[in-house]
């Protein structure tokens, strides 16, 4: 998919169902973001991509690879000179509506050449800072996706064990553990998570 202003000022979205007519659709050098799942897919995608690529074209993989991939891949497409850029996001629904956190490795060029349309559409800190920056070369951007989601998986299995032993332990109704939640949510353990699990216990 691929947008730009049509002669009235508006946004003007295409659709493409084939990948040639879209990689000729856009300005160079071209910027394309990948949104698919890690492995097989990025490597098919990648392989019908770089015969339509050129030098100086960047494709950056939002989708949560193993950064060790990502190194090497970088590596592969960098010598026909083409920029690969490993981009960790995070947000969930809230990140598609209002922007999501990002996290790009890749090269300083590449960087620069995505980080005004990157700043644009990162979700906004409270004093109105975009939430992205250059994490790094090559695997970066993944690597701290990785460590990211690995935080947040511990997170989730603490709940777990907290819901576990208000419920099964503590004897508490659903209801009761939903609203212990809802308070925990309004002190220093707010977070998304916290707010979600008081909802689904309701």
């Amino acid at each position: 998919m691929e947008g730009r202003k049509d002669g009235k000022g508006d946004l003007a979205i295409n659709a493409f169902t084939e990948l040639e007519p879209f990689v000729a659709s856009l300005r160079t050098p071209r910027r394309i973001l990948l949104s698919i799942p890690a492995g097989k897919a990025v490597e098919m995608t990648l392989e019908a991509l770089k015969p339509l690529l050129a030098a100086g074209d960047i494709v950056i993989d939002g989708g949560n690879e193993h950064f060790a991939e990502t190194v090497r891949r970088e590596a592969e497409l960098i010598g026909v000179g083409i920029h690969f850029v490993g981009m960790g996001i995070s947000g969930g629904a809230e990140g598609a509506r209002h922007g999501p956190s990002l996290m790009p490795g890749g090269s300083d060029h590449a960087y620069a050449a995505l980080a005004p349309i990157l700043t644009a559409m990162s979700a906004k800190a409270p004093d109105g800072s975009p939430c992205v920056t250059h994490v790094g070369p090559d695997g970066a951007g993944h690597y701290v996706k990785m460590v990211h989601n690995g935080i947040e998986y511990a997170d989730m299995q603490f709940i777990a064990e907290c819901y576990d032993l208000l419920r099964n332990v503590g004897g508490m109704p659903n209801g009761e553990v939903s609203t212990t939640f809802d308070e925990w949510n309004g002190g220093e353990l707010e977070s998304f998570l916290i707010e979600i699990t008081a909802k689904a216990g309701a």
